[in-house]
């Protein structure tokens, strides 16, 4: 389906031209294209290529991915061991270590051993916060495809209606000649003059306006694609867009969309924290070995070395205002993630149902449009000139068939980009 004629949906409130001023633009419609500046013109396809290519948000979010990725690894690892370097029960009055017999030298290693399966679930949660990372790339990926379609689409229209405009100008002056020719002979009076004149201001006004909404698109679209590329002309035409599936699919598919699939990801991180809240229940372990030099004592009898063994194990005996705590409030975090995927899920059910019921109307508005509304209203502006012409009728008859043509027609395209819009919305949404 092309997308030729001006629409866009800010400007059904404001682009408001009267009497004189719609015909003057109605035949400039049929100039639209004729005047189209050239050069590489700015496609979707290659707004949506341009937006890809350099993103921060997205590269950000595989940053951090990486980043609790080689995180994760760490934290499935032993603690590093302790050395211990040590002298003990040294004479500090005479300092000769052999008239004692209890000095010796130390060397001790002390290994800690995490409760239960501490670092194996250190490891899943920070996994799963990876994971979360990876998620969020992905659902802002789909985020910036949808806003740079609906940023080209604005972008695309407004330059359109500004087309229109530019175009209809040179046509309103000689709509101008031709009522001040009229009038001259007394076919016309002053008054239609005038109101040509005023209708020309309004479509110079219209056009200032316009050229600031366009510079606001453009900024809007050059946050995605950069200054540069926004500045580019646009197609004369709109591509299609893919037909979306059926409702019922997307509905089927919206617990795998990556929103959601966040909040999944978010979920299992919330549940290994519950696993590392219970294994707090259990005791920490710690393995301590050690060494002790002692040497020949003051006879130069030979003394034994010492070895020592130890193992040290934490008693959480207490629990009630520590680790029941902390089970408690990691349960809690883990609901709210469940929530949040709940809410998440509900949102985009009910963005479903709008936007599918707003494409289906749409269409079918569309198409009374342009199987019977807009002839009728070519018939019915015809037979209204033609009986002028014949002095049947007056010129504010002429001017008012002519307002309800011409708002049939801006009617037609705002429906059109509000069905293209509602379009890319649930392209969104069955991804």
């Amino acid at each position: 389906m092309e997308y030729t004629l001006a629409a866009c949906p800010i400007f059904r409130d404001h682009l408001n031209i009267t009497g004189l001023g719609m015909l003057a633009v109605m035949i400039g419609l049929l100039a639209v294209g004729a005047g189209r500046a050239r050069g590489e013109v700015l496609s979707l396809t290659e707004a949506e290529r341009l937006a890809f290519a350099d993103d921060p948000r997205i590269a950000g979010f595989g940053a951090n991915a990486m980043a609790l990725d080689a995180k994760s690894i760490a934290d499935g690892e032993l603690p590093d061991p302790e050395l211990r370097l040590g002298i003990m029960n040294w004479p500090i009055q005479t300092f000769d270590r052999a008239k004692e017999p209890m000095n010796k030298i130390e060397v001790g290693l002390r290994q800690v051993f995490p409760r239960g399966r501490t670092w194996s679930l250190r490891t899943q949660r920070t996994a799963s916060l990876a994971e979360v990372e990876r998620r969020r790339g992905r659902a802002e990926a789909a985020k910036l495809l949808l806003a740079v379609r609906l940023d080209w689409l604005e972008l695309f229209h407004l330059e359109q209606v500004l087309e229109i405009v530019l175009e209809s100008r040179s046509v309103f002056q000689q709509i101008i000649q031709i009522t001040e020719s009229l009038y001259g002979v007394g076919r016309q009076n002053q008054q239609d003059v005038l109101r040509a004149r005023l209708e020309l201001r309004l479509l110079e006004d219209r056009e200032l306006d316009i050229n600031r909404r366009v510079e606001q698109a453009r900024a809007r679209l050059a946050k995605w694609i950069g200054p540069a590329a926004s500045r580019r002309p646009m197609p004369p035409t709109m591509p299609v867009l893919p037909t979306p599936a059926p409702a019922d699919d997307i509905l089927a598919g919206l617990a795998a969309h990556p929103e959601v699939a966040i909040s999944d990801a978010e979920l299992e991180a919330r549940h290994a924290g519950v696993d590392l809240a219970n294994e707090a229940y259990k005791p920490e372990w710690s393995l301590d070995l050690a060494y002790g030099y002692r040497g020949d004592d003051i006879s130069s009898r030979d003394r034994s070395d010492l070895f020592s063994v130890m193992v040290m194990v934490d008693l959480p005996l207490f629990t009630e205002r520590r680790q029941d705590q902390r089970l408690s409030a990691a349960k809690h975090k883990a609901a709210q993630a469940m929530f949040q995927r709940d809410d998440r899920l509900r949102e985009l059910r009910r963005m479903l149902d709008e936007q599918y019921a707003a494409w289906r109307r749409l269409g079918e508005r569309e198409n009374l449009y342009e199987q019977a509304v807009i002839e009728e209203a070519d018939n019915t502006f015809e037979a209204s000139l033609r009986a002028y012409q014949n002095d049947v009728t007056d010129f504010t008859a002429v001017m008012r068939d002519e307002l309800t043509k011409f708002k049939s027609l801006l009617e037609l395209h705002h429906i059109r980009i509000d069905r293209a819009m509602a379009h890319a919305k649930l392209l969104y949404l069955q991804r």
